[in-house]
């Protein structure tokens, strides 16, 4: 069978996290405010080959230390791939994913085998969708099923829903690539609009070598939204309108000292309206420490957690490249963590 070669990035939420599945309770509620979140492409991703075969599941991995896993096979019937999803194991969100094609399109039969792995696994860098969106992309490529982007994106949203994950549609825009752009969430609706960059934007992306929850997170955040909570409910509606809609602008204009002070009031905001949802998760000492390292003070024009927040990832926007390769080098020499570069 003709083998082909994929590749799908990780996703940097830069403004507007959680406002995805906020905006999607406006289905049973009409006083929540659409949802509105600006995304972006990463430089890194997973890279797979895939190819048909004649019926299953075929899925082999890298391990989160970067060794490679065994190859597994599931038997193509959704029924036994959903209940792999719901077990939590290595390969559930893959699996969910495949579970949802083979639901619509019965009999079809695939090999993936992943070839390396640069992305971060539980970061806040949408790993599991990346890892989602591939397997969606993968049985529409082999299979000629001619899927749309938006497509895509929806057999990966619904398979990672059978893991338990209670997470939004903005995990799974890295289906759209290194492009940059405004996602608005209305009940089960999203419109996607690109947003174009006026000058080069130096963002600087930093694993914070910890941990976080994502599901306790989300768990947390989605019960305090729906009972009512009037800080959480406020941070992901009227404030974050008027955070990512002056962020859309200054990425237009290229202005970078903008986009930085608006990084900071954006983090300025969940720490006081949405934290306290979740205190054990997003309380976040190391993100805390690295945003107010004298590096950052220092080289960044600006700073702030990422994706669902905790001790996952920072992101910096600097003003040039001599000042992010600075800041880069005092934080991994000075606090161990890792940084990536991404340019927009």
């Amino acid at each position: 069978m003709k083998t082909i070669d994929l590749f799908v990035p990780g996703r940097l939420c830069l403004f507007g996290e959680h406002s995805d599945w906020a905006g999607e309770y406006r289905q049973n509620d009409n006083s929540v405010l659409t949802g509105k979140c600006i995304v972006t492409g990463t430089d890194q991703g997973v890279y797979a080959t895939v190819e048909s075969i004649e019926e299953g599941f075929s899925l082999s991995q890298i391990l989160e230390d970067g060794s490679p896993d065994t190859e597994h096979f599931y038997p193509s019937i959704s029924a036994d791939l959903a209940n792999i999803a719901a077990t939590a194991v290595f390969d559930s969100y893959a699996a969910g994913t495949a579970a949802e094609v083979i639901r619509k399109y019965p009999g079809l039969g695939l090999r993936l085998r992943v070839t390396s792995r640069d992305l971060p696994l539980k970061k806040g860098l949408s790993s599991s969708a990346a890892m989602c969106v591939l397997v969606a992309r993968a049985f529409s490529r082999v299979h000629q099923l001619n899927l749309s982007v938006e497509e895509e994106m929806e057999f990966a949203y619904r398979g990672e829903l059978l893991t338990g994950s209670r997470c939004g549609r903005m995990d799974q825009a890295c289906a759209y690539g290194k492009r940059t752009v405004l996602l608005t969430f209305n009940g089960n609706r999203m419109k996607a609009e690109p947003v174009e960059t006026g000058e080069p934007l130096y963002f600087l992306i930093v694993d914070l070598k910890a941990n976080k929850n994502t599901k306790r997170i989300l768990k947390d955040l989605n019960y305090s939204f729906k009972t009512e909570n009037l800080l959480i409910r406020k941070a992901l509606g009227k404030e974050n309108h008027r955070i990512t809609s002056a962020a859309r602008r200054a990425l237009e204009n290229g202005d970078s000292i903008q986009l930085g002070r608006l990084m900071t009031e954006a983090q300025k905001i969940f720490d006081e309206m949405v934290v306290p949802s979740c205190p054990s998760e997003l309380t976040a000492p190391r993100l805390h420490e690295i945003l107010q390292h004298e590096a950052a003070v220092k080289y960044a024009l600006g700073g702030k957690g990422v994706g669902s927040q905790g001790d996952g990832t920072a992101q910096f926007i600097c003003k040039g490249p001599g000042e992010r390769k600075l800041l880069a080098k005092k934080l991994e020499s000075n606090t161990g963590v890792v940084c990536y570069n991404l340019t927009l």
